[in-house]
């Protein structure tokens, strides 16, 4: 996987390929495109207001050295690929100054215009290559990267094929577990840095704080003196909003009674005397235990 961002390998590349290639070694890099994918490209599958590349054919190399347009080698790699924004300014540069106007013009050519012949893409890859002191890299290479970085970023094994082109999961699964290898070094960093910077004390949240109260101030809030059941009653009655209706037998003492409290608002309405009138209340309905 070659190093992206702050000057790393792809940075290099892109700097020293010739202008009409920048956009090639970008796009194969960051949006996992492979070389024959990139050879067929036109300018209408290129969508700059959605930032949109679709992958509808692929040149082939055949045996006899002919070069044809044709079909991906599967149906899956006929897919639409999300550009990253990073790459998009680059790719309508690209567009304005080598690519013919028309929609089916060729995106990468040869300079009179021409469908590009494989071997040189590969001249041209040799030259920078060289150029930024990585001759081990191979072009696929870039595609590798832009896979290994779309599946550090967690995206799932569909989601990875889809953006691949692959009918099975098998390489996704490849690129995936990459990630997870690339995380454990990650993993691993982090543990020498706690050994080095030694017992990081961590601040205790509030309801550790909380749970650490003196055992007096606990002990003399259990200590307060506890109300009568009767009392008790009275005051769950009227915290809920209800109160126990005068006139039932053994209201204040009896528990079948505080088992049932009459349901009636504390806010009802009183009659003259001062008493509450359920009647009042309840469009004239009496109440009844």
């Amino acid at each position: 996987m070659l190093q992206v961002g702050g000057g790393g390998e792809l940075d290099g590349l892109a700097d020293v390929v010739e202008p009409r290639w920048r956009a090639l070694i970008l796009m194969a890099a960051w949006c996992g495109l492979r070389r024959g994918e990139l050879l067929a490209l036109r300018r209408k599958d290129i969508d700059m207001l959605h930032g949109i590349v679709r992958v509808e054919r692929s040149v082939q190399h055949l045996r006899g050295g002919e070069v044809v347009l044709g079909p991906p080698k599967t149906a899956a790699g006929r897919r639409r690929v999300v550009m990253p924004p990073h790459v998009l300014p680059e790719v309508e540069r690209h567009l304005e100054t080598w690519v013919k106007a028309g929609p089916e013009a060729l995106v990468f050519t040869s300079k009179v215009g021409d469908l590009l012949h494989p071997y040189m893409v590969q001249r041209a890859w040799e030259a920078a290559r060289r150029a930024a002191g990585v001759e081990h890299l191979r072009f696929h290479d870039l595609r590798h990267t832009g896979n290994t970085l779309a599946a550090a970023t967690g995206a799932s094994t569909k989601e990875l094929m889809a953006r691949m082109g692959h009918a099975s999961p098998q390489a996704a699964l490849i690129y995936q577990h990459a990630s997870e290898e690339r995380d454990r070094v990650i993993a691993e960093a982090l543990s020498e840095m706690a050994s080095r910077a030694g017992v990081v004390p961590i601040r205790r949240g509030i309801s550790e704080q909380a749970e650490s109260k003196p055992r007096a101030s606990r002990e003399q809030a259990e200590s307060k003196p506890r109300a009568s059941p009767d009392l008790a009653d009275a005051e769950l009655g009227t915290a809920a909003g209800y109160q126990a209706q005068p006139g039932c037998p053994g209201h204040d003492t009896s528990p079948e009674c505080r088992s049932r409290l009459h349901q009636v608002p504390l806010a009802i309405p009183r009659s003259r005397s001062g008493h509450a009138d359920p009647s009042e209340h309840l469009g004239g309905r009496p109440t009844t235990h």
